[in-house]
């Protein structure tokens, strides 16, 4: 399903100019959300994370119509994965936008698998660092080679996901989400200044965890100190929380550490109120 200029079409196929900033240059954003019984989970923080992101980039974007397309795309099926893109639009060759953009604005959906959801993963740290330096570690640019790259070696070596440090040798976040290890009661992640995404679902832990008997610290971590974490998790939109059982050798818990384990009905809960469904249907 795609929707494009305010018209819903089957399939993903549109037609692009090839001028598109996006596809010559990674010139743009994109954005992950859930969608459940027609509903995007947190579609206030999706957008405005969005708008403030392209706010940073000086690419125009129109929350409302941001809004209007993911809603259209939402309610095509019971549980989707929307995608919404955002480019700069065509422009002149070389790298210097131009004065006045004019962005491409899609979604995409694809069904959801709701055996995604709190499933447990292994990590493979990679030697690839994440660029702590740059202004786009922090925002979900289109430029995701390295990611890519990461996910093919993390594979090979028969893992489900890469772990990145930064160039200082911290630990930022894995592939596609964010990272938290629990030391006790403490619930440590990095902070975004380490090269992170402010991810929607690692604000919604944050927010939670003091119900769940947790303080929620933002601390940076080398890998050895991360590795002497009782338990580690990983969270985006789609995945929600997945305990980690493996980083490397090293093994991990996951879903048995009793923390985890308060956290994951916490969020399937916040989830299902976001979106008008019950628990079960989360996950």
């Amino acid at each position: 399903m795609l929707w494009r200029d305010g018209a819903l079409t089957a399939g993903t196929t549109a037609p692009l100019d090839h001028t598109d900033r996006g596809l010559t240059l990674g010139d743009g954003l994109f954005d992950t959300a859930l969608a459940l019984g027609g509903r995007v989970a947190f579609a206030d923080a999706h957008i405005a994370r969005l708008v403030a992101a392209a706010a940073i980039l000086g690419i125009p974007a129109e929350a409302e119509r941001i809004r209007a397309a993911m809603r259209a795309v939402a309610v095509q099926g019971e549980r989707l994965a929307l995608r919404t893109t955002l480019t700069r639009g065509s422009g002149p060759r070389g790298l210097r936008p131009p004065a006045d953009p004019r962005p491409t604005l899609f979604v995409t959906a694809a069904p959801g698998a709701k055996s995604a959801a709190f499933t447990p993963l292994r990590l493979w740290p990679t030697a690839i660092a994440r660029n702590d330096t740059s202004p786009a570690a922090r925002l979900k640019t289109l430029g995701y080679l390295d990611a890519v790259l990461a996910a093919r070696e993390a594979a090979a070596a028969g893992f489900d996901e890469a772990l990145f440090r930064n160039t200082r040798g911290c630990v930022a976040c894995a592939g596609t989400g964010n990272l938290f290890a629990l030391f006790g009661a403490t619930l440590v992640t990095p902070p975004l200044d380490d090269g992170v995404l402010a991810g929607i679902v690692r604000a919604e832990i944050l927010d939670l965890a003091a119900g769940c008997g947790l303080q929620a610290e933002e601390r940076s971590l080398g890998l050895p100190a991360f590795l002497g974490a009782e338990a580690v998790f990983l969270t985006n939109s789609l995945r929600l929380l997945a305990p980690v059982t493996a980083i490397g050798d090293r093994a991990f818990p996951g879903a048995a550490h009793p923390a985890v384990a308060s956290l994951m009905p916490a969020l399937r809960a916040r989830v299902a109120r976001a979106c008008g469904v019950a628990e079960e249907v989360v996950a």
